[in-house]
């Protein structure tokens, strides 16, 4: 039987951030969804830079949606790359800088943010420290930039999508920041082009996740299943709501669905 594609996310779906590691039972569930899927990560990461590496690594994925879309590898080829556009970008670092807010990102170990004291303040409330290695964030205005994050409160967020129809920022799980993208992109449009890539069909597609950045990939793929954990508005999109990460959530859903054996996890001791 032809495989079809499963596209996971990874803050809060396959990494909890309370310990700041992949479950056990969410690696176990990884391991055996190979046997009948096509793995990807779906996400609004660069899994290459510094930051994410180590989960990237960990993973193992066949393929990988970065950056919303805007960057898509199988292995280590990039089969796809948009960048944002020059004029738009310039225009939105001026409008951050004139009403301070925090907007940049993280390209290999070096971090380019708009005051970047208030990144810092939440990654303290976040982690309990901060270990970024900030730059010039004007730098940015010369570099090909795929995406953006904005780093503070909803309201911001919704003054920066009203100031700028062509971008969308979809707020992370905890509603302390957002991702900032041109609106044709998305991890939907990413998944559209793997399965042209691999010959597999929309239907035969599964997506997990639990953020607004992942509203329109669980909407498009052929099966959409939210955490018990996610954004509240992303239930309306899901097909199936699955329990939070912190109660085994990728593994309980693969269960439900008859995709992994539990005989040999729960052997060890696992839930």
């Amino acid at each position: 039987m032809a495989k079809g594609i499963i596209s996971l996310d990874l803050d809060q779906t396959l990494l909890d951030h309370s310990v700041f590691a992949i479950p056990d039972s969410a690696l176990y569930a990884l391991e055996h969804l190979r046997e009948k899927f096509i793995v990807v990560l779906g996400t609004g990461r660069d899994m290459d830079n510094h930051y994410s590496r180590q989960f990237r690594d960990q993973v193992k994925a066949d393929a990988i949606i970065h950056l919303n879309g805007t960057k898509i590898t199988v292995g280590d080829q990039v089969i796809f790359e948009h960048f944002m556009d020059r004029e738009l970008l310039l225009e939105l670092l001026n409008y951050a800088s004139e009403k301070s807010y925090s907007i940049g990102v993280t390209i290999g170990d070096e971090d380019f943010y708009m005051n970047p004291k208030k990144v810092e303040a939440l990654d303290v409330k976040r982690w309990g420290k901060c270990m970024r290695n900030f730059r010039d964030p004007w730098e940015l205005a010369n570099m090909k930039i795929h995406t953006l994050a904005y780093q503070g409160s909803e309201e911001g967020a919704l003054d920066i999508e009203a100031r700028f129809p062509e971008l969308k920022l979809p707020m992370f799980a905890g509603k302390m920041g957002a991702d900032v993208v041109e609106r044709k992109a998305s991890k939907a449009e990413g998944l559209k082009r793997l399965c042209k890539y691999y010959g597999v069909d929309l239907k035969d597609t599964v997506a997990i996740g639990d953020s607004m950045n992942d509203y329109e990939i669980l909407k498009t793929a052929g099966l959409g299943i939210a955490m018990g954990n996610c954004i509240e508005e992303l239930k309306e999109a899901a097909d199936y709501i699955t329990s939070d990460i912190g109660e085994d959530g990728v593994y309980r859903a693969c269960r439900h669905f008859g995709w992994i054996p539990a005989a040999s996890f729960e052997a060890k001791g696992g839930k």
